[in-house]
């Protein structure tokens, strides 16, 4: 391909419902090629597959790459030069085409009926065509289209050699043209089919790089093929390793539900930032060469990426990673922008002292769905566990807490200024006079007020947002239960 041409690329997903991570990082990766290198970015609907369209998922791709900050130069909804970008509405583009390569001679009219085609099925249900219309006279073709027959139209496949092509990541790829099937490119409803479709939207389009996930490595023989076909320059292919998910057993597989949520908008639901999101599917097959470092702007990401650096090899989705960089994004963000965040997933039940409580979980939670379990100590009290106080690193059990409690609830109620700070002061004064840890002494008292081993704040931060009156009194009833 001639190096001197604007770098276009495409997304062209299919509206089929929620947007897969793995089409995501496709999106992503389409994107940034073509912004790195000063070029154009396309989004392109393929809804070809009618029994597949899903109502509304249109509209739901639109505002999935507008949440991700994945802007497109054309496409459906903001026009172009190449509109329109629906394949639906391209009809007439396909059949132009396709009937231009039977004048060529590398496709054809099959007149085969749904029962012939039925009956070259083997007894396990795969299917081979058998060319029976490969061959057939131009008067017979005249004739049959004539009487109005219905037909697809094939791609004549060469029987010998072979057809190779370079792939960016993958390398050089052959296959033996004895193994390609004489595939149908356009279907008897006129519409075509993916693998003809999107050849010639490319070309139109002058989309210069595809990419696109491994699966269709095996498929690009025959896309090539039909670029060959009509003298066109082939394009520069981008093949994006397998997204694997962990199995429960400790094995891997392809990402599916099974392995949680993998669409974007599930993501988003529980809490996850879009920002946090595209940081993390970036490394999902990519690492920069040139910096160690983790975090990237979508902004940095479109200087640093290079196709040189994509990965080969499977890339495993990791839910821990992810919260890793999610909470980095959630602990950093500006304390009214999280609120906003945070505010749609806070109980109902919290209705004082919001701002305390949320400033307290912001530097601990992992994901905005973290915070009604995170803020469920504030309301409720759980039930009473003597077991909880055993502390192997700090010494302590529920003896020891039945000693000392009702000395700490003396303590308490002789503090007026019931403040994270006053409160620290004075149960350290304490634990001083009683020669204990001040960390075993926090311990005993957060597992008095909560019964929860990991809490959203230590004990005074959790007694000073309860207050003096609501502190004394789960620790009153914790000492009943002691």
């Amino acid at each position: 391909m001639n190096s001197s041409k604007q770098v276009v690329t495409r997304f062209a997903p299919s509206p089929t419902g929620y947007m897969h991570v793995g089409n995501l990082r496709t999106a992503l990766y389409a994107f940034l090629i073509a912004r790195a290198n000063g070029g154009r970015f396309i989004l392109r609907i393929e809804d070809t597959d009618q029994e597949r369209f899903v109502e509304g998922a249109t509209e739901l791709i639109y505002k999935t790459l507008k949440s991700a900050g994945i802007d497109y130069d054309e496409g459906p909804d903001i026009g172009g030069p190449s509109a329109p970008y629906v394949q639906s509405q391209r009809k007439e583009i396909y059949k132009k085409y396709a009937e231009m390569l039977v004048e060529k001679g590398k496709a054809y009219y099959c007149f085969c009926t749904k029962e012939r085609l039925e009956n070259l099925k083997d007894k396990e249900g795969a299917f081979e065509y058998d060319r029976h219309c490969r061959n057939l006279s131009p008067e017979q073709v005249q004739e049959n289209l004539k009487k109005g027959l219905p037909y697809v139209i094939r791609q004549k496949m060469p029987t010998e050699g072979e057809t190779s092509f370079d792939d960016e990541v993958f390398g050089h790829v052959s296959v033996k043209n004895s193994e390609l099937q004489d595939i149908i490119l356009l279907k008897s409803d006129g519409l075509p089919t993916y693998n003809f479709a999107h050849v010639v939207d490319d070309y139109l389009m002058g989309v210069t790089h595809v990419v696109r996930g491994s699966e269709y490595i095996s498929s690009s023989p025959k896309h090539v093929l039909l670029y060959d076909a009509f003298g066109w320059e082939r394009p520069i292919y981008i093949h994006l390793p397998l997204l694997m998910g962990k199995n429960e057993d400790g094995t891997f597989s392809k990402l599916s539900k099974r392995h949680g949520a993998v669409s974007f908008q599930d993501l988003t639901q529980e809490g996850y930032l879009p920002e946090a999101i595209i940081n993390y599917i970036a490394f999902l097959g990519w690492k920069s060469k040139q910096t160690t470092e983790e975090f990237f702007s979508l902004d940095e990401l479109k200087k640093l990426f290079k196709i040189s650096e994509i990965n080969k090899s499977p890339s495993v989705f990791d839910y821990e990673k992810l919260n890793w960089f999610n909470k980095a994004y959630i602990s950093k963000l500006d304390f009214e922008v999280f609120k906003s965040h945070a505010l749609k997933f806070l109980p109902p039940q919290i209705n004082k002292n919001v701002d305390k409580i949320l400033k307290l979980i912001q530097p601990r939670i992992e994901k905005f769905s973290d915070i009604a379990e995170a803020t469920k100590i504030f309301y409720l009290q759980p039930a009473f566990d003597a077991s909880m106080f055993e502390n192997k690193k700090n010494k302590t059990n529920a003896a020891q807490a039945a000693e000392i409690l009702p000395q700490v609830k003396e303590v308490l109620e002789n503090v007026e200024n019931f403040t994270n700070d006053i409160l620290f002061e004075s149960l350290s004064q304490f634990a001083a006079q009683k020669q204990i840890k001040v960390g075993a002494l926090m311990w005993i008292v957060r597992i008095a007020l909560t019964f929860t081993q990991a809490t959203a704040g230590g004990a005074t931060e959790i007694l000073e947002i309860l207050g003096k009156s609501e502190s004394l009194t789960r620790i009153e009833n914790t000492i009943k239960n002691l």
